[in-house]
């Protein structure tokens, strides 16, 4: 079994960054992928970025391009995203999740976290 834990998230003005950390245990990753998901009151579970663990891959969703960077550290077992230029769309609750795939569909992710809060106040 995989374990994760998010971390990082909480309250800022618009234009603000958060920095949110994923730190996963139970096992290596090898060839597989981790990713950053979010979900706002209402609304369907949103891809946002992921990582290939292995070769360091990314890739954005077109909503984050520009302003959010994700990066892992494969000793620490830990993945970051690192959000800045936020706006008040970003608010939701953020999930990591690790997958065997290089996708961008949720139910293609085996193994999630319990998320943690983004707010970004106007």
């Amino acid at each position: 079994q995989v374990q994760l834990v998010e971390s990082g998230g909480g309250l800022v003005q618009a234009g603000g960054s958060l920095r949110l950390s994923c730190a996963a245990s139970g096992r290596t990753f090898g060839n597989g992928v981790m990713g950053w998901f979010r979900q706002a009151p209402g609304k369907e579970r949103e891809f946002v970025a992921r990582i290939s663990w292995s070769g360091g891959v990314t890739y954005y969703a077109d909503s984050v391009k520009g302003r959010f960077t994700i990066s892992r550290d494969n000793a620490k077992n830990t993945m970051y995203l690192q959000m800045n230029s936020l706006k008040p769309e970003d608010t939701a609750v953020y999930y990591c999740a690790s997958s065997m795939w290089a996708s961008m569909h949720a139910n293609q992710y085996d193994y999630w976290g319990q998320g943690t809060q983004v707010t970004v106040s106007s």
